[in-house]
Formats: C-alpha cells, structure tokens, sequence
C-alpha cells in the first residue's frame, strides 16, 4: 500500500472492501477501491453533494447505488449481448490505488485497472483505465482510458453522478435548452428537442446530445456540472414505480436524487486509436442560490 497523508485513512465496510475516508479543511469523503467509486463528497461549508442510497449493495461484484458510478466500456445494456453486464464491467471491479496526495488545497487520488482474463471474457480489448479525483472545494473526476494495443477500439461511458436535491419535483436544470434528446423512460425511445430547462416529473430517462456544462438549480444552491470530452448529458430519475422494483433503493428516496452525467453515450461513441488515449471528465461546483 503506497503512503497515506494524515487527512486520509482506510476503513472497511466488510470484507475485503476497503474504502478511503477524506477529513480534509476543504472537504470530507469517502471513496471506495471497488469501482474506484466516489461514494460520498461535502465541501467545507455545504451539506452532502452526492446522493449515496442507505441500502446499496456494498459487497464485491455488485455496483453502488449512489455517488458517482463508472459506465465503461460501454453504457446502458451491452449492444449487441444482454447477458453481459449493463453500464459495463469496471464499477464492480477492484481497483489499484497508485497515487494519494494532500495538495494544501484538495486531496488528489489515482486508481487504475488493467485488462486480465477476466475482463478479456466480456470486451475483447487490452486496456488501462485511470481514475483520477480531486476532492476540495470542488470535485474533479477524470477517467482516462488507454488503448496500449496497435488496432482501435470503440466505447461508451459516463460518470454517473447521482446529485442531492431538496425535492426532485421543484429543481430545475437550466444548459441543455435546445439540445436533441432521446427519452427512454418506462421502456420508451422517444426523440425531442428540450424547451427551456429540464424539469422532473415522474421517471425521466434523456440522453441529451450537448457538450455544453449544465446548473442544478434547487432551493438553496446551484450545483455546477461541468464536463470535458462529453458529447451526452445524461439526466435520470427513476420515479416512484421504477423505484419500487429497485432492490437497492429505499421506494421513497427517489425524490431525493437526480442524475446528471457527463457521458458519451450510444451514437456518440468514441473511437481510440492504438497507443491513444481519451479522458472523460466531470467537475462539480457547488454555491449557495
């Protein structure tokens, strides 16, 4: 285990589930080795950022309700094998801390994950993936996929980042007015152009085609999402039928939540070429209303 400054500590919630506790002046968080998964972010001076479900599944191989899961190497359902894992295979894989600094001003992290047999089974590909996070007064997630093989290959992915609100029903989303969107609620493949900003009335399931950084408007304070190397913004919220099937989620938190990725979904697939690299990228800035 590399080094640990004194504002970070490893604890477990059972076994062989390790996960870094962050008591910094800028902040306090908890990330956990398994998906490499931001689990919970309060910047000094706010309350909690990120929507983490009081019964989510933290045991190896199951994904996390809550915080900011990683859909890589590809997004939604495989496309062409449903038996394979939905949002791919990386969020219920362990990853390698490499790198934990105090930076004075944040807490930088570096996680990575290599390809072996077992990720080979599901995606014929050689890869690195990286996760680097900055926990401060904002928060930065960047997840850098390397191609060290000489043919390309093609993914999808998002960070998807699962945002505290006041009420789901009252908030609004202002950025994406004009922007295409496909919405796949309730098993729906509806297209449309968003008018105004984003409001949230029972289930909504949009992929969005923007690249541009979008606001989370709610009672008290704004939540600033800002992406990089994002051609989609996904925003969901199951409402209350689709979150009474879902084991890992009390049925009355969906009110609680709202999801607003930075993504590359399907129809904005990213091609990278032997040897390249692409880095997907979300930041999150937090101020009062």
């Amino acid at each position: 285990m590399i080094p640990l400054p004194t504002c970070v500590r490893i604890d477990s919630l059972g076994e062989d589930y390790p996960i870094l506790e962050i008591d910094h002046p800028s902040c306090k968080a908890r990330v956990a080795f398994h998906g490499a998964h931001v689990m919970e972010w309060t910047p000094a001076g706010h309350s909690p950022v990120l929507y983490l479900s009081p019964t989510a599944l933290l045991e190896a191989g199951k994904p996390i309700r809550g915080g900011i899961p990683i859909c890589w190497p590809w997004f939604g359902p495989h496309p062409s094998d449903t038996a394979k894992p939905a949002h791919g295979f990386v969020r219920t894989r362990q990853w390698a801390l490499v790198a934990c600094e105090d930076e004075g001003a944040s807490v930088d992290l570096r996680f990575e994950l290599h390809s072996d047999d077992e990720t080979l089974a599901n995606w014929p590909h050689a890869f690195e993936a990286i996760l680097e996070i900055r926990l401060g007064a904002e928060l930065h997630v960047s997840l850098i996929s390397h191609n060290p093989a000489g043919l390309p290959f093609t993914e999808t992915s998002a960070l998807h980042t699962y945002l505290v609100v006041s009420e789901a029903s009252e908030i609004s989303i202002s950025g994406l007015d004009g922007a295409p969107f496909v919405e796949r609620a309730a098993g729906q493949n509806l297209s449309g152009v968003q008018s105004g900003d984003v409001r949230i009335d029972g289930e909504v399931d949009r992929i969005y085609q923007s690249t541009s950084s979008v606001v989370l408007h709610d009672r008290d304070r704004r939540i600033h999402v800002h992406k990089h190397g994002s051609a989609s913004t996904v925003v969901w919220n199951p409402g209350p039928e689709k979150a009474a099937r879902l084991g890992d989620l009390p049925p009355g938190d969906f009110p609680r939540f709202v999801c607003i990725e930075a993504a590359n979904a399907a129809g904005a697939e990213v091609t990278v070429a032997g040897g390249a690299t692409h880095v997907l990228r979300t930041r999150i800035v937090v101020e009062p209303a």
